[in-house]
């Protein structure tokens, strides 16, 4: 899978929370100061491009839906994110985390809960 640029990722994630949408749609989730109409669209071809976007035609209208789950991009960004600077290492980055966020054991032992939950809805 590709990489996505900040402003490819900044779109996908408007289109994962719409759904799907054509460029106004999309445009009018974006913060000011808003890019042109035409950036946008182009973005959006970007995406089409690199197989994260498609669409279909309803009239002279375009709409734009994923065709990549958000989870399947997190976790293909987080890998790349481990190898490249843990040495592949989850228990690395989670220490490099700890220390540089000063988390407490609390949040240690919170976000423990929550990966065991997880791993029990697996099962």
């Amino acid at each position: 899978m590709k990489q996505l640029t900040k402003a490819e990722e900044d779109i996908m994630k408007i289109l994962w929370g719409l759904d799907e949408g054509n460029v106004l749609a999309i445009l009018e989730q974006l913060p000011e100061p808003k890019p042109a109409y035409n950036t946008v669209s182009t973005i959006v071809r970007i995406l089409e491009d690199k197989g994260f976007v498609d669409h279909r035609k309803e009239g002279r209208i375009h709409i734009y839906f994923p065709t990549i789950k958000k989870t399947d991009y997190s976790n293909q960004s987080l890998n790349k994110l481990i190898d490249g600077y843990f040495q592949g290492s989850f228990k690395s980055m989670v220490s490099f985390f700890v220390k540089k966020n000063d988390i407490s054991l609390e949040e240690m032992e919170a976000a423990m809960r929550e990966i065991n939950n997880q791993e029990n809805k697996k099962k």
